[in-house]
This record gives C-alpha cells, structure tokens and sequence, in this order.
C-alpha cells in the first residue's frame, strides 16, 4: 500500500534497512542505542530493523561497551563476509582485477599488462573475463555470491536500456563500444551477477570521497592524472560525482595535436603520455618498448636524482612545464566549480608525488580568482594505485546499500545456493 508521498512500506523498510546498514559501515561498530540518533529513527524501528539484518547475516554483533548504570550495550558492525564485489579498473598499463568483502578488504586480484595491443577491445573483454575467473578461484567463491563487478574505464559512459554501459573513449579508439553486451556474451557469470561500469576517474574520485582525502568534503574535485588527465566533480547536487573530461579543455589554440585529435588540449600538455614524449623531443633518453610507467621512473630520476648529481635539466624543465599547465588547468576547475578541495590521483600523479605537487599548488593559486583560491586545498589522494579498483567496487556495493541489502535477482536458469534462497525469503518484500 502507498502513502500519499507514494512510497510503500517495503520502500519504508528498504530505506530504514539503508540508513542502518550505511551509518554500521562508516561509523560502526555502534550500538543500538547509537543507531537512533545517527538514522533518526525511533528505538523500535532500529530494534526491528537490526534484528532482519542480524538474521540475514548482514550484521553482526562485536562485542559490548559500558553505559551509564545500566547493563553494557552491544555493538554491532556489518559482517565482512555477507557479501562480495570485484573491481576492475581498465587503466592506461595495464587491466586491474580484485575482489573484495563487503568491508571492501581485497581478497584476491589479478593483473593484465597492456603492450601492443592496449585497447584493442576483445583483448580488454578477454583480461576482464579471465581476471574475473582468476580472483573468484583464488578465493574458492562462487559467482553467485557476488553482489556485481564494478568497472573503470577511460571515457565517457552512456547508459543505454537495450545494451548496458556503451563507452566512448576517443582517445583510445573506442566508438560506441558496447562494453556491458560485450562481457555478457560468454561472461562466466550468471546473468543475475550485474555489471556497473563508469568513467575512471569517476570510481577514483568515489573511493576518495567514501574512504580517503575526501571524506568529510561536500564539494571536490578528484583528479586522475596517468597517461591522460581525467577528473571528478562531487557536489551536494551530484553526491556520487559527475566524471568531467578536464583534460580535453583547450590551453593552447592551435597547439599540440592531442591523442583525442584535437589541438591544444590540456591533455596534450599534462599527460603522462605527452610529458614523455616532450623530453623525447628534447634529447631525453628513453630505451625503445620502456613502457610508461618505468620511463616517467627514469625521468623523474633524472630531474631530481637521489645520489647528489646534478639534474637534467630538460627532464627539469619539461617536468616545471607540465607542473604549470597542471595548476592552469586546475584553476579553471576552481573558478567554474569553487570546490574546497581538490585531490591529484592516478599512476602518474602519484609517481610525482610530493616533490611535483607544490609546483601545482603555486601556479593553480596564481592563476585563479583570489577568493576561490583562499578557499580550497590541493592534496594528493591517499588511496594509492588501487583507488580505481576500490572506487569500481564501491559501485555494486552502493547499489546493494540503496536496496537496503536485498541481492540481485537470481538467474532462473541458475539454481541458487540454499544460503542464498534462505536469505531472500527473509528479506522483507
């Protein structure tokens, strides 16, 4: 039956079942007395709503703390082995694979290099196949059990009804790529498990703001900087962030030919990619098939050498460059958006690291509006390598959080495991 706002009492269960479970998974182990004032729900509510969950074995209880004269109060906390995602990051040197708990602990992983083929798309489809059957054996887990995969990927993602996720990714050959229908066919998943896929930078910028730099901001901005350079607007309007294709601004008319085909993109200027080629272009020595993550090793070796030696002074030199179209390009980003926080993510921007990012910070702050500028933070991420991976994974496990912990739908054609049909027909309806 629906209530005048039109929501039912399963909505109303879904929603209290949410509240519990996000408020355990950030803040717990909590108490049930905590719980209330945390969901704004009444004692009784929570009571209710904590024993579904217990008998679901999404909650578990963790031991009890001292109250004031009265008996101790239980904690609880979400069971890390209630459920399951794997997190796929299609990067620019290789495919990253890793499944993990509910807690988001990684359990196993796979990787797949990148070399000659890179993008070309049945090689990506493959790698994710493969890594998928890879990490689910290592771990001796059934398909079944996942709540769905997560994936990253370069470009701009489309949603489609009839396909699934379709990738437009200029910059590395893919046209309407319809990724989603791609891995379905032939996917060793049952076609319960669903797949989530969206922009790299995207799931970089969701793990930041759930779990690292970023928590606690309600406008940021996450930049990925590795071969390209990609960022992430989190806003109170667009809370799990809206991918924004940064590097493809334009900071030199008729400038550098970018890899999109365009002229004077920042990309073409602020890239890992472009920023090797320039020292190419100016001497540096780079072996032939080094791929791009040991050059820009090399490089930054050579700019700031460890043992007392005096730099390259073209590695040095292409390196400050790229630090100032970085910070131009990121006062744009502070001028349009205001954000009070902006975090340097990525292979590349970690790679930089501490050493490169002052250099960032003072021309972002030169070329902005004052007042905009007095009011945000440049950092680096804090998740390292793996935040695509953990942000990929964060998809599924949002998904499972705003259905108040109900699973997929199982596949007919798949008999479920008798733990998974005890589970459903507990689950409220």
């Amino acid at each position: 039956m629906a209530g005048r706002n039109g929501r039912t009492v399963r909505d109303l269960r879904r929603a209290n079942r949410a509240a519990v479970l996000q408020r355990l998974y950030f803040d717990g182990p909590l108490s049930r007395f905590e719980l209330g004032p945390a969901t704004g729900l009444s004692s009784g509510s929570v009571s209710n709503v904590v024993a579904d969950l217990i008998a679901d074995g999404l909650v578990e209880e963790a031991g009890s703390v001292d109250s004031d004269g009265g008996r101790p109060r239980t904690l609880l906390r979400v069971a890390p082995l209630s459920g399951h995602m794997i997190g796929v990051d299609v990067g620019e040197t290789r495919v990253r694979i890793e499944l993990f708990d509910l807690t988001l602990t990684e359990l196993a992983r796979a990787e797949r290099p990148l070399e000659q083929q890179r993008y070309e798309v049945e090689v990506i489809v493959d790698h994710i196949r493969s890594g998928i059957d890879e990490v689910l054996a290592a771990a001796g887990l059934a398909p079944e059990r996942l709540l769905g995969v997560g994936i990253g990927v370069p470009g701009i993602v489309e949603h489609r009804p009839d396909r699934g996720a379709v990738v437009h990714g200029q910059t590395i050959g893919w046209d309407a790529v319809p990724l989603e229908s791609l891995l379905r066919d032939g996917s060793p998943l049952p076609e319960s498990v669903p797949y989530f896929t969206d922009n790299g930078a995207k799931t970089l910028g969701q793990a930041e703001m759930w779990f690292g730099a970023g928590r606690g901001a309600s406008n940021a901005l996450v930049v990925l900087f590795g071969s390209g350079v990609g960022a992430c607007l989190v806003t109170p309007q667009a809370e799990h962030g809206r991918a924004v294709e940064w590097g493809h601004l334009t900071v030199r008319v008729r400038g550098r030919r970018c890899r999109c085909g365009a002229l004077g993109c920042l990309e073409a200027y602020a890239g890992a990619e472009s920023l090797l080629a320039r020292w190419r272009e100016e001497g540096g020595r780079v072996p032939e098939g080094t791929d791009e993550e040991t050059a820009l090793t090399g490089m930054l070796a050579a700019a700031y050498p460890a043992d007392g030696a005096a730099a390259d002074p073209v590695a040095l030199s292409v390196l400050e460059e790229t630090a100032e179209y970085l910070g131009a390009g990121l006062s744009d980003l502070i001028n349009l958006f205001q954000p009070e926080r902006i975090l340097m993510g990525g292979w590349a921007g970690l790679q930089l690291g501490s050493r490169f990012l002052p250099a960032v910070r003072r021309h972002a702050l030169s070329y902005a509006l004052r007042h905009p500028a007095q009011k945000v933070t440049i950092e680096l991420g804090r998740l390292g390598p793996d935040a695509v991976t953990v942000g990929a994974a964060i998809l599924p496990l949002a998904d499972f959080f705003d259905r108040g912990g109900r699973r997929p739908a199982p596949d007919p054609a798949v008999p479920a495991p008798a733990w998974h049909t005890a589970l459903q027909e507990r689950l409220p309806r």
